[in-house]
């Protein structure tokens, strides 16, 4: 889509959710039974083709539970990660997103499921403000410009807002990235090395929130080396590598300082 058209586009949606009333729609009652699993695996295969980069992964996650997946550089995190999302087919064994094979072209998958893998994805022709609003009319946020300055504020883009991502530093263009994941709702978050390219204070911040947000309801799954950014934001935790094992989160933040002092 060229510029003039997207921009047209986006600005059309911004019209349209500002004229809406400002009652929210109904909620669906959540159930009065134990908790939903939001991602599961069972003896999961991650790889390429038929051949798998790491052991059998098996978890399941429910809200209010965030899973760090930690391990050498190398060991298939990322791969897990993007198996557990749809981006990549199992090699073996099976793996779930609210019960059902993970598909981002699905309903339910785009309105549940914010994704932030190491990846540049923006419209070029949009400033940082429409990247955020054309993402948080499109999930059905009620005040659209509140929650982007709330995001601008909060991850030190408040003097970007009408910069386009081409002038960003790297740094930047991550902050924008979560930026656009926590604009929205969202039941299930997951993330590959959130603190990748983050100063110390923010790193420190965005765990912070990530603990706050999975107490509030939501489940977390996430890719780590940061040892302290894995104590202050995960309830569990699983080594990869040629075996997987379960560990607690102090265990698993000193494997990673063990493996590497400097990690962090």
């Amino acid at each position: 889509m060229s510029p003039q058209p997207l921009r047209q586009a986006t600005l059309a949606i911004l019209k349209l959710v500002s004229s809406k009333s400002s009652t929210p729609a109904s909620a669906a009652k959540p159930a009065k039974n134990a908790e939903p699993i939001l991602a599961a695996a069972n003896k999961l295969r991650a790889g390429y083709g038929s051949a798998a980069v790491c052991g059998e992964v098996s978890f399941a996650l429910r809200p209010r539970q965030a899973l760090a997946l930690i391990g050498p550089n190398g060991a298939g995190k990322s791969t897990v990660l993007k198996t557990v999302v749809g981006a990549l087919a199992p090699v073996a064994g099976t793996c779930t997103v609210f019960g059902a094979e993970p598909d981002d072209r699905s309903l339910t998958f785009r309105r549940d499921v914010a994704v932030v893998l190491d990846e540049d994805a923006f419209f070029p022709s949009l400033t940082v403000s429409e990247h955020l609003a054309i993402i948080a009319a499109g999930h059905g946020v009620e005040d659209v410009a509140a929650a982007i300055e709330n995001e601008l504020e909060f991850f030190g883009l408040a003097r970007e807002g009408d910069s386009l991502p081409h002038s960003l530093s790297s740094g930047q263009r991550r902050r924008l990235l979560l930026a656009a994941a926590f604009v929205r709702p969202k039941k299930l978050l997951v993330l590959d090395e959130p603190e990748q390219r983050l100063d110390t204070t923010m790193r420190a911040q965005l765990a912070d929130r990530l603990s706050a947000e999975v107490a509030g309801g939501i489940g977390l799954l996430l890719v780590t080396h940061d040892p302290a950014f894995l104590l202050a934001s995960a309830t569990a935790a699983l080594s990869i590598s040629d075996t997987v094992q379960s560990l607690k989160p102090a265990a698993a933040a000193a494997a990673i300082s063990a493996a590497d002092p400097m990690a962090g």
